[in-house]
């Protein structure tokens, strides 16, 4: 049998998936951003749940505080993929005996704060002893059944469109992890990337009533994962012609002697929105939401990235849990 470092998160959560009985009319399936109940006719109730672990997600210099507001923006970010306002969280804290009342007090007051960024509340939730810290959290939020994006709708032709530029926060993780080095205006800008995240709830709202999004994924895992996971769910594929490096990662990278492309397409921890969205209404949709082209969608199911002349394959690499560390990052 593998162990579950051989086998990586998404291995582990399809083992789980697949002892599971389904639910009877599931209106979004396993394996997208979020989970929902039909409650009322045309209304959806939705719900996610994610966590942090000490370890394995807070990196040095990220403050309790930080960490625990983090724990509800990635929360919110999944909710806003698909074109919902979380309402309420709720919130389990595993807290290890070497917390003192001020680091509880920090935790409490970053949950607060990330909760009311985005006009939702935390209810309550549980405490447990543990022994490293974990902050979970819980959202919920109702839209109209008609309005959810989902991953599985991309079709060939549809623009490939994201809400933001990548490779900062990778190239953020490489300071605060690894020590690599950066002029002090820019290591400040990439680490706060980092500690700072913010989800894309405007923008999802926005895009959910164009009506014009065929497909839609929070990229926190990574661009060229979301990709992959999006083709996967559409069987479709990608022609990628132009990669969104952030301004300030292509600095690093030229710092640091790194590739640009990879720490935009495989390094993770950006809260940005990947949709695809209807040619014929890619004009009036870019017109009042900011969005920037990157690509279409084929029919072919490969992911390719066009530069130049070379077309080069865009593998299915990430951030995942057992098989990347934040050494690595």
């Amino acid at each position: 049998m593998k162990s579950v470092q051989e086998l990586g998160e998404r291995k582990i959560i399809e083992i789980i998936l697949k002892q599971l009985e389904k639910m009877p009319h599931m209106p979004v399936p396993f394996g997208d951003d979020v989970s929902a109940i039909e409650f009322d006719k045309g209304k959806l109730g939705v719900f996610k749940t994610d966590m942090l672990v000490g370890k394995t997600d807070i990196p040095p210099k990220m403050s309790l505080w930080q960490a625990a507001r983090k724990a509800v923006v990635m929360n919110i970010s999944d909710l806003a993929a698909k074109g919902v306002k979380t309402t309420a969280l709720l919130t389990a804290v595993g807290v290890p005996r070497d917390l003192n009342q001020e680091n509880i007090e920090q935790i409490g007051k970053g949950l607060n704060a990330g909760a009311r960024e985005y006009g939702a509340y935390v209810l309550g939730g549980d405490t447990s002893e543990a022994s490293d810290i974990i902050i979970s959290c819980a959202a919920f939020g109702i839209t109209r059944k008609d309005r959810l994006m989902l991953r599985s709708g991309a079709r060939a032709g549809d623009i490939v469109a994201v809400t933001g530029f990548f490779g900062n926060s990778s190239a953020g993780l490489k300071i605060l992890v690894q020590g690599l080095s950066a002029p002090l205006k820019l290591r400040k800008t990439l680490a706060e990337s980092v500690l700072m995240p913010h989800a894309r709830l405007k923008e999802g709202l926005s895009l959910a009533q164009t009506g014009a999004v065929t497909a839609s994924i929070d990229s926190s895992d990574g661009l060229a994962w979301s990709l992959h996971e999006i083709a996967r769910a559409s069987q479709v594929g990608f022609m990628i012609d132009r990669l969104p490096i952030g301004h300030e990662a292509r600095q690093f990278a030229n710092v640091n002697n790194l590739d640009p492309t990879e720490l935009s397409l495989y390094g993770g921890e950006e809260y940005e929105l990947m949709v695809t969205v209807k040619q014929a209404f890619w004009e009036k949709v870019s017109r009042n939401v900011s969005l920037v082209r990157i690509g279409r969608v084929t029919r072919k199911k490969n992911l390719v990235l066009k530069m130049g002349k070379r077309e080069l394959p865009i593998e299915p690499r990430g951030w995942e849990h057992f098989k990347t560390s934040l050494q690595k990052a």
